[in-house]
């Protein structure tokens, strides 16, 4: 899972640009919305730390690598331009981009598969890659 200020960094900038329907973030409450409608689930399956530097204790380099997860649950029978479209507008929003120590490189096209299909909503999830680095 990434470090606290990754969740911070990442969780602040979406909801700083994104008013579209609903964000889901650790540890909250998933339930989809009363009304059926569409929301967004952030996860953080992956993240590992190395040290880049030595011989500094304390000022030390550490890197952290990772990656963090959109699932888009889009209302199933409402096809596909509409989700395929949020999905495109949230990998350019953090595609290539860089803010508060968090650099972010590719954010993997959409999947599609059997799995998509969940009860009520349709799922589209992508993942962004990112390092972090930090002093210690």
């Amino acid at each position: 899972m990434a470090s606290a200020a990754v969740v911070t960094a990442v969780e602040t900038r979406l909801a700083a640009n994104w008013a579209t329907c609903p964000i889901r973030t650790i540890n909250e409450d998933a339930t989809p919305p009363a009304d059926g409608g569409a929301f967004l689930v952030v996860q953080y399956p992956v993240a590992n730390e190395e040290q880049m530097s030595i011989g500094s204790p304390g000022a030390n380099v550490w890197r952290e690598e990772g990656a963090f997860r959109i699932v888009i649950h889009g209302e199933r029978g409402q096809g596909k331009d509409t989700y395929l479209g949020w999905a495109d507008t949230l990998r350019a929003l953090f595609r290539g981009k860089t803010f508060d120590g968090v650099q972010c490189f590719e954010a993997s096209p959409a999947t599609e598969d059997q799995t998509n299909e969940d009860g009520n909503y349709y799922k589209l999830s992508f993942a962004v890659a990112y390092d972090y680095d930090l002093i210690g």
